[in-house]
C-alpha cells in the first residue's frame, strides 16, 4: 500500500534533494563521512527530479559492482516493497523438495505479480507481524543492514516497514545467488510476471523500471499515499478520491517519513538478471499519482543499468483525467485502461483515426503507446501540433 495495513510506502530519506535534482549529478563523498550521510558514492548519471527525495542502488552482477549509488543507505518506509521479505520468510528452510500448498500459492503468487494486500495481511498476521522482519534481519545471509520493523504504534502496518536501496539490493542479491534454487524460480517467475494492474487498488504499477526498460525485467513495485483512485482496467474506478482514512497520523517521532506520497520501483533488468535496480522516492504533499509516476520514470531512465535495452519512441507528457486507451483509433474502441492523471507516455507511432471534439480543440491524429499495446487521442497529448513532431505514421 500504499495505504496502511495494505502496504504504506513512503519513508522518509535521511537524505535531501537539495544538491540532488535534475540536471545537476551529484558530488560524491568518499569513506566513512558519506557512508554516514547516505549520499553519493558512485554516482555519475542519476537525474532526481525537483522535489523529490531518493534512494537510489544499480548493481551490475556481471562486473561485481554499483553503477549507481545515490542516498542508497536511507531508510524509506517500504510500502509492498516488503512483499519479498514476507514471501521469503514463508518459504524460507522448507527444503528444496517442498511444495507450496495450493492456498498459499494463490496468496503468493498475486502477492508478489499484482502486490495484492489481502495476501500480505494474511502472511503479516499469520507468522508474527513485526517478528517477520526480525527474523530477516537476523538472517546473515541477507547482509541487511537498514531495514527495521514498523515504528513503535504501527505494528500492523506491514507497509511501515524501513528499508533502503542498499538493503533491496541484497535481498534481490540473495534470492538470485544464495536461495535454493526453487525459491529462486518461484519468486523470480511471479516478479517477471508483474501485471500492470495491481490486485487490489486498479493502480498502474508498469513505473520506473517496468516503463524505463524493455523486457526481460522482474519487478516489485510500492505506493503510499493520497492519490486519486487507480483507473487501471477496463473497469476501473473512474471518478474520487483515495485516502488513508483508516490511518492514525504519523507521529513526528517517528524515524522514517510516514506522511509524504511514496513510489519505488525495484528488481532486476537485462538477460540473466544482469543488473537490480532500487529506485525509492518520496514526493512534496499532494503531489498527484500521474506526477509521481512521471517523475520516478525519468528518474529511471537517467540511470547507468548495465544490460538494460531502452524501449523505441518519444516521451510526451498528457493532459486531461481519465484518458481511454483504446484497442483502435476512435472512441468507440474497447477501453482497455486509463491514464494516470497527467502521466508522461511513450509514443511509437501516430494515425489518423476518429476526429475527437474537446472544445476549442479538435484533432483527427491519435498516438500509439506500446507500451500499452493501445492507443490515445493526441487532443490529451502536450504538443501544439495537431500532429506529433518527429513520431512516424504507424504502417497499416
Amino acid at each position: 500500500m500504499r495505504m496502511l495495513l495494505r502496504g504504506a510506502a513512503a519513508l522518509a530519506a535521511v537524505v535531501t534533494v537539495a544538491s540532488l535534482t535534475s540536471g545537476a549529478a551529484a558530488h560524491p563523498r568518499t569513506g566513512r563521512a558519506a557512508e554516514a550521510a547516505g549520499t553519493v558514492r558512485a554516482s555519475a548519471a542519476a537525474q532526481i527530479p525537483p522535489g523529490v527525495t531518493a534512494g537510489v542502488a544499480v548493481y551490475d552482477r556481471e562486473a561485481g559492482r554499483f553503477t549507481e549509488q545515490v542516498g542508497d543507505s536511507a531508510q524509506f518506509r517500504s510500502a509492498s516493497v516488503v512483499k519479498l521479505l514476507l514471501a521469503l520468510d514463508f518459504l524460507w528452510d522448507r527444503g528444496p523438495d517442498y511444495t507450496i500448498p495450493a492456498a498459499d500459492r494463490a496468496r503468493l503468487e498475486p502477492m508478489l505479480r499484482g502486490s495484492d494486500d489481502d495476501a500480505a495481511d494474511y502472511y503479516w498476521s499469520t507468522y508474527g507481524g513485526s517478528a517477520i522482519i526480525e527474523r530477516m534481519t537476523d538472517r546473515t545471509e541477507l547482509g541487511l543492514r537498514d531495514t527495521a520493523p514498523p515504528p513503535a504504534g504501527y505494528p500492523g502496518f506491514w507497509g511501515y516497514t524501513a528499508v533502503s536501496a542498499r538493503d533491496t539490493v541484497a535481498i534481490y542479491r540473495y534470492i538470485l545467488e544464495k536461495a535454493p534454487a526453487p525459491v529462486r524460480d518461484f519468486i523470480m517467475d511471479n516478479l517477471r510476471r508483474s501485471t500492470r494492474c495491481s490486485a487490489t487498488d486498479h493502480f498502474d504499477q508498469h513505473f520506473g523500471i517496468a516503463g524505463a526498460f524493455d523486457k526481460p525485467w522482474a519487478v516489485k513495485q510500492g505506493w503510499s499515499g493520497k492519490y486519486a483512485k487507480g483507473t487501471c482496467g477496463a473497469q476501473a474506478a473512474s471518478s474520487g478520491t483515495q485516502t488513508e482514512s483508516a490511518a492514525p497520523a504519523p507521529r513526528a517521532a517517528a524515524a522514517v517519513d510516514l506522511s509524504r506520497p511514496a513510489l519505488h520501483s525495484t528488481g532486476t533488468v537485462g538477460a540473466n538478471d544482469r543488473s537490480i535496480v532500487a529506485v525509492l522516492t518520496l514526493h512534496p504533499v499532494g503531489t498527484s499519482y500521474g506526477k509521481a509516476y512521471t517523475d520516478i520514470g525519468r528518474l529511471t531512465r537517467s540511470l547507468n543499468v548495465p544490460g538494460a535495452k531502452r524501449p523505441a519512441g518519444t516521451w510526451f507528457g498528457t493532459w486531461g483525467e481519465f484518458v481511454n486507451v483504446r484497442r483502435g483509433p476512435a472512441t468507440g474502441g474497447d477501453r482497455m485502461t486509463q491514464l494516470p492523471a497527467g502521466v508522461e507516455v511513450l509514443v511509437g507511432c501516430q494515425v489518423r483515426g476518429e476526429v475527437v471534439n474537446v472544445p476549442p480543440y479538435t484533432n483527427e491524429w491519435w498516438a500509439y503507446l506500446p507500451q500499452y499495446g493501445g492507443y490515445i487521442s493526441n487532443i490529451y497529448i502536450s504538443s501544439p501540433d495537431n500532429r506529433l513532431p518527429n513520431v512516424p505514421e504507424c504502417a497499416a
